[in-house]
């Protein structure tokens, strides 16, 4: 049996990782050799105390561990110190697992995500189906972004979906294991073959964007990317990260990972093309709306100020030279 290291990033949500760990606990005997690293990615609130004292409540401590850092890098950051540790562990091995504090593992999802690991040595990446609280399949498999998909994505527009299938988002929902470009660092699995060939998750990225880029770095390198819809996984989406919260202006951190990743991979024109295709796609769905030609009145639940802060935000990236920056480091890296 595969021996398999799985990392949960904590930042003050203990309770959350707690209720995770406890979903994990009676599928921990499914894989010989597993371990547990929880990194507290210096909560200040007294998280490591709070976790430790669950793990050895619970008679956890065999398989589970929690690592202290001294500040809050980041989601990359906070995995790669333990992947760090996962890559020179004195056991081989074989498998590093991302999982969020937010999700609880239904019964089987490890074991099913290991197996279909061990029965595909070509694939490098698998990801779980993600539910909902209310037990709805949540977008676990997508395509790469790219210009051509902001225009979808901001059109909200069901022919223009259908005419750039490749673009439009997210590979539908199916019942089988298929490929598809990235999957959800909610809960993915990587073969330590991928971290060897490629490195760790980029630590630029403080959070949002690490997991797409890491997939595209590794689908570069000639690894395939697989979801898998038997190991299921419920995702309390955001509800770490309050990313949904509708009445709130979306963290200008979400803006600055989508700038980075844009800029690495089609450089300083490619961040430009995407941002007008957005905004033209923007302005058909409100003008659509306005209209009642179809378009879905869904635009409010779009953070506020949303489309003020990625555009000017991506300009002024720009006219200051931070964007040019990143394009620069990218070509190094």
């Amino acid at each position: 049996m595969a021996n398999t290291w799985i990392v949960i990033v904590n930042y003050r949500t203990a309770a959350l990782t707690i209720d995770c760990l406890r979903s994990l606990s009676p599928q921990v005997a499914d894989l010989v050799g597993a371990r547990i690293v929880v990194v507290d990615n210096a909560s200040g609130d007294g998280s490591v105390d709070k976790l430790n004292v669950a793990i050895e409540r619970e008679g956890w401590s065999a398989w589970a561990q929690v690592v202290p850092l001294a500040r809050n890098g980041g989601f990359a950051f906070g995995n790669n110190a333990s992947i760090r540790m996962a890559m020179i562990a004195i056991e081989p091995v074989d498998y590093v697992m991302l999982l969020n504090p937010d999700t609880v593992i239904r019964p089987g999802a490890l074991k099913a995500l290991v197996d279909f690991m061990d029965t595909h040595p070509d694939v490098g990446i698998a990801g779980s189906q993600l539910e909902n609280a209310n037990g709805g399949v949540e977008r676990s498999s997508h395509t790469f972004p790219s210009p051509l998909n902001e225009l979808n994505g901001a059109a909200r527009l069901g022919v223009l979906s259908r005419l750039l299938r490749r673009d439009a988002g997210a590979s539908p929902s199916q019942t089988i294991a298929h490929p598809c470009d990235w999957v959800s660092g909610a809960s993915m699995i990587i073969r330590r073959e991928v971290i060897h060939d490629i490195g760790p998750l980029d630590e630029k990225y403080f959070l949002y964007f690490e997991e797409v880029d890491f997939c595209l770095r590794a689908h570069l390198a000639g690894w395939q990317c697989w979801y898998v819809p038997g190991s299921k996984v419920m995702h309390l989406e955001g509800a770490s990260t309050n990313i949904h919260a509708k009445v709130k202006r979306r963290a200008s951190y979400w803006y600055d990972s989508r700038r980075r990743f844009f800029v690495k991979y089609y450089g300083i024109l490619g961040l430009v093309a995407a941002d007008l295709l957005w905004a033209i796609g923007r302005v058909s769905f409100l003008l659509r709306r306005a209209l009642y030609l179809g378009a879905r009145n869904d635009g409010n639940s779009d953070p506020k100020w949303f489309m003020f802060d990625l555009l000017w935000g991506d300009l002024r990236a720009i006219l200051s030279g931070q964007a040019w920056s990143i394009s620069h480091a990218g070509q190094e890296s």
